[in-house]
């Protein structure tokens, strides 16, 4: 920690609450997080963990409106989803709460407040559209129509999602009311903006200069929207979820998300910690970290920063190490099309794996540029390094010490240059784990700490102490000695990493690790040093000791001696099970069923599209157009032809001959007193030798299928339609 800084508060991006968290998520934002926390911790600092559901904003109420049921419904379902997913992965916040909690109404509602006394709103009055049928403005999303960059008909009105292309509702072609499908009109309505141009020198100095050393991808990211001129952000909606606009005539409006979901870490820092949490926030000698995705950086380094400066009295970031998006078997992740890997279904489908999701999602981390997770990947990971190196190691050298020496760790008593060697290796490592972490590059980190696990599986295949033991014990006992204090260091350097298995593996020395204070208990005088004991979740263990005999803690990690002589080691179990080829088969199909899915529903939309409207006729063009009733009286196919029927009707003008294209829908048995709609006047036109007087009115569907238009009730043969 940096010696100005006395605590850490760090923040995750508030998952919004309109649907499961999936691996995406995970390794952008949730593990790199925790693994920091948890480092943190360790080290013995103080340091606070803050996260809750962001649960206000258009999605929330459309997810609502399709589903039948409230927003409140929505978010209560996914909150509690989101909320058992991450505790299911050890993701180790002090609270998980929400923005819809009523300390977050009241500290949005107040945060608002000032900066309107204060005079840093612009109050504005703009045009947008607005739904005479529903009586209610639309917001972005509830405005669709054609987008004007690839055609798509369904275009939302700030994205089309078949192309990626950002869109604003005047863009769209033919735009209707998502609401009642009606055209939407334009109305005048009032706003409060946030005047982020005012804030641009401010930034430009506070990032470009004071802030070099965050990463690429953030630092170019705010470059660019800095260089490209900022202007003043709308911070009200004209919409019923949300936090009401607490100023008189604000009736019918809320705040936009993206201003009240920031206060969110403000709101749950002092839900939990209600009369100290000031100094979270205003202290000068707390650190702010904010973990995010890269598609939040804009909120995190430019707006929410605004925000708090505007207000005064707070601390800025220290640092935003946000990451790129993981994609999944080569392609996007898609929450809409369920081309996801859910956390919910992994945690029932993978029952104590949670620590191999989380080494392979950090080990392919999407650090500096997007990467991709397969299922083949997390396979190869798992058994040719959780497995052969990391739990091979532990076990092997847990289980001769059972063999030889009775579960207790034998004295160095017969010591060898390789030995001293070998554990020289490991306080180098152990700095790079630090300085990795430290700087944020969490996929480094975990590289080093994988040596660690590397070094001592090859000290124990080079000594092959199963063969020493057959004429030297001594020297078996140091060798025994040497490898059980590195998997001691093993089990501390992956507490940051595999908390699961660091704490299997804590179980299986017989030892706790100590770290810093849990703020959890919030401030009923219960917050102190913190003891991971071992075997501790009761969901990994039932056997354990009752008490462990020995506490480490971060500084023991490197050491030479961690664990003395005669202390007793718990019962050898594995760590790690091979995924067998059924296994990544399984879930590769699961995502294919997916795919196929999607597609087929995409064809069956396709189908039901309607044609584009054709160009406009006038009223005196559709007058020249005879359209009348008619009864077919004869109907057989024209020879050497799949596709014609000859068809004989009475008009109640005339008997005439009609030639149609309609032999692959209908029969000619089908047609015989068929009642149909003709254009009478057409011009006549020679087919197959056969004239045809005018044209059979049908309608074509967008698959291509067609059918009659038809009197509702049988008519007089020539009524005339129009």
């Amino acid at each position: 920690m940096d010696k100005n800084h006395k605590r850490t508060l760090v923040t995750c991006a508030l998952p919004y609450a309109n649907g499961p968290v999936h691996i995406g998520h995970l390794a952008g934002v949730y593990v790199p997080a925790d693994i920091y926390v948890r480092y943190l911790r360790l080290k013995g600092e103080d340091v606070l963990f803050i996260c809750g559901s962001d649960e206000h904003g258009v999605p929330i109420t459309i997810k609502a409106r399709k589903q039948g049921c409230t927003p409140q419904d929505v978010v209560d379902k996914y909150h509690g989803i989101i909320k058992k997913s991450f505790a299911g992965f050890g993701i180790n916040f002090d609270i998980y709460s929400r923005t819809t909690s009523r300390i977050h109404d009241r500290n949005a509602s107040a945060f608002f407040r000032k900066l309107y006394d204060d005079g840093k709103f612009i109050e504005k009055e703009s045009e947008q559209y607005y739904d005479e049928e529903a009586k209610t403005f639309l917001a972005d999303r509830y405005i669709t129509g054609t987008c004007p960059k690839c055609g798509n008909e369904k275009a939302y009105g700030d994205q089309c999602e078949k192309c990626g292309s950002t869109l604003s509702p005047d863009e769209l072609i033919n735009p209707r009311s998502a609401l009642s499908g009606s055209q939407p009109v334009k109305k005048k309505t009032t706003h409060w903006y946030l005047p982020l141009d005012q804030y641009e020198p401010w930034l430009k100095d506070w990032i470009l200069e004071g802030h070099k050393e965050w990463r690429t991808n953030v630092y170019g990211q705010c470059k660019s929207w800095i260089d490209g001129g900022l202007q003043p952000r709308a911070v009200s909606r004209d919409l019923d979820w949300g936090v009401p606009v607490p100023v008189d005539g604000a009736e019918g409006k809320v705040l936009y998300v993206w201003f009240d979901a920031p206060i969110g870490y403000i709101s749950n820092t002092a839900e939990l910690l209600p009369s100290s949490w000031e100094k979270w926030w205003k202290s000068e000698d707390t650190k702010l970290v904010h973990f995010i995705g890269k598609d939040n950086i804009v909120f995190h380094c430019i707006v929410f920063p605004s925000m708090l400066k505007a207000h005064g009295g707070y601390i800025l970031p220290d640092n935003v190490p946000a990451n790129e998006f993981l994609n999944l078997e080569g392609d996007k992740i898609s929450t809409s099309g369920n081309w996801a890997v859910w956390l919910n279904e992994y945690l029932e489908e993978f029952p104590g794996q949670e620590d191999v999701l989380r080494y392979v999602l950090c080990a392919n981390a999407p650090e500096t540029k997007d990467n991709d997770f397969t299922w083949k990947d997390y396979q190869a990971r798992n058994n040719n390094e959780l497995v052969a190196i990391l739990g091979n190691f532990v076990n092997r050298a847990v289980v001769l010490t059972h063999k030889y020496f009775g579960g207790e760790v034998p004295g160095n008593r017969k010591p060898e240059p390789v030995d001293a060697e070998t554990l020289s290796q490991i306080p180098a490592l152990k700095k790079a784990v630090e300085d990795n972490i430290e700087h944020y590059k969490f996929r480094e980190a975990l590289k080093e700490a994988m040596n660690i696990a590397r070094i001592g599986n090859k000290y124990l295949t080079d000594t092959e102490p199963w063969k020493v033991a057959k004429t030297d014990m001594d020297r078996t006992a140091s060798i025994l000695n040497v490898s059980l204090q590195i998997c001691a260091d093993l089990a501390v350097v992956f507490e940051p990493f595999l908390p699961f298995s660091a704490e299997k593996l804590r179980h299986i020395l017989n030892v706790d690790i100590k770290a810093g204070a849990d703020h959890r208990a919030g401030e009923d005088g219960t917050c102190g040093e913190n003891i991971f004991k071992a075997g501790e979740s009761a969901a990994l263990h039932t056997n354990r000791a009752e008490t462990a005999e020995l506490t480490l803690t971060w500084e023991d990690l490197g050491k030479d001696s961690i664990l003395p002589e005669g202390h007793r080691l718990g019962e050898p179990v594995l760590l790690f099970s091979k995924v067998e080829d059924s296994v990544v088969e399984a879930q590769v199909a699961k995502l294919e069923a997916a795919k196929a899915a999607n597609k087929a529903a995409a064809r069956e939309a396709e189908a039901h599209r309607a044609a584009p409207q054709k160009p406009e006729c006038t009223f005196d063009e559709f007058g020249k157009m005879d359209i009348r009733t008619a009864t077919v009286l004869e109907a057989e196919r024209v020879p050497k032809t799949d596709k014609l029927l000859k068809l004989t009707i009475d008009t109640g003008i005339d008997k005439r001959t009609i030639v149609s294209g309609i032999a692959e829908y209908y029969t000619p048995e089908q047609m015989l007193g068929r009642q149909i709609c003709i254009l009478a006047n057409l011009q006549p036109r020679n087919i197959r030798g056969i004239e045809s007087k005018g044209m059979i009115l049908m309608a074509r569907q967008a698959d291509g299928k067609m059918r009659f238009i038809t009197p509702e009730e049988t008519l007089s043969n020539g009524a005339e339609i129009g």
